[in-house]
């Protein structure tokens, strides 16, 4: 699988630690409505995956805190995608 951002090449597993190593700022943060969310665009189609980030999690620093982990759930979907919608494997 090749990174859509990079010339690093690996597995899917191997791709989902480099990108969340070095890609985390593709997965975005933002908070509307007293709510928190993660959205990650697809860099072939531009199609985009919003989701909530569970809302029990009202520490003001917790996307701070968690950026990493939240960023790991969003590549995760994205190289579901990948592999479903663009067959890159």
């Amino acid at each position: 699988m090749n990174c859509p951002w990079c010339d690093f090449e690996g597995t899917p597993r191997e791709m989902h630690a480099h990108l969340t190593r070095e890609h985390a700022d593709r997965v975005e943060l933002s908070e509307r409505n007293d709510r928190r969310y993660y959205k990650i665009a697809c860099p072939v189609c531009e199609s985009t995956y919003e989701r909530e980030i569970k809302p029990r999690y009202r520490d003001p620093e917790f996307l701070n805190e968690f950026r990493e982990e939240i960023a790991m759930v969003g590549f995760d979907m994205l190289i579901n995608h990948l592999v479903a919608e663009h067959e890159l494997v």
